[in-house]
């Protein structure tokens, strides 16, 4: 990764800033890192779940927009930089690669700690999940064939805005 961000950008050697970290400050790092992710992720339910209850509407919908959109933030900011640099590898793969993990490892290790029930309206929602993704395959092969064009992107966001509503209207 090092020699192709080199080639890529024509950094050299001398413009690198390298900092050699203990052991020790590494871990001590990490574990600070993975003790604010657990207090960041209990405030984002707690206020979550007091947000839905003063509010009036389900965890459910909360869960499926405010935290959602909150927890997508860093994909989205890591995109959009990565198109801008022109590297859409990079967007694309931080994409597909952020809805595999949550699917397969966060959803598989969530079931493992405690078996999850699914609503019978969670099943609408993954039908909705299904063919959108349908959707998005099928844009790979219109217009420019492997690139998703600007009338698309206004697409996707169209459906969003429609599945958004759809579960205010749904409650």
């Amino acid at each position: 990764m090092y020699k192709i961000s080199r080639q890529k950008n024509g950094i050299n050697d001398s413009a690198l800033e390298i900092k050699d970290l203990s052991i020790l400050k590494i871990c001590i790092m990490i574990t600070m890192g993975i003790i604010a992710l657990y207090i960041g992720g209990k405030w984002t339910v707690d206020g979550a779940v007091s947000l839905a209850k003063a509010a009036g509407i389900s965890e459910y919908v909360i869960s499926l927009t405010i935290v959602a959109v909150g927890t997508s933030l860093p994909e989205l900011i890591t995109s959009i930089v990565s198109i801008q640099k022109k590297d859409v590898d990079l967007a694309v793969g931080n994409i597909v690669g952020s809805n595999i993990l949550n699917i397969f490892l966060i959803l598989g290790i969530s079931a493992i700690i405690n078996p999850i029930k699914i609503p019978l309206y969670g099943i609408a929602d993954l039908i909705i999940l299904l063919s959108v993704t349908l959707v998005l395959f099928l844009c790979m092969f219109v217009g420019k064939k492997h690139e998703l064009e600007r009338w698309q992107g206004g697409l996707f966001l169209v459906f969003y805005a429609a599945y958004v509503y759809y579960l205010f209207a749904r409650g």
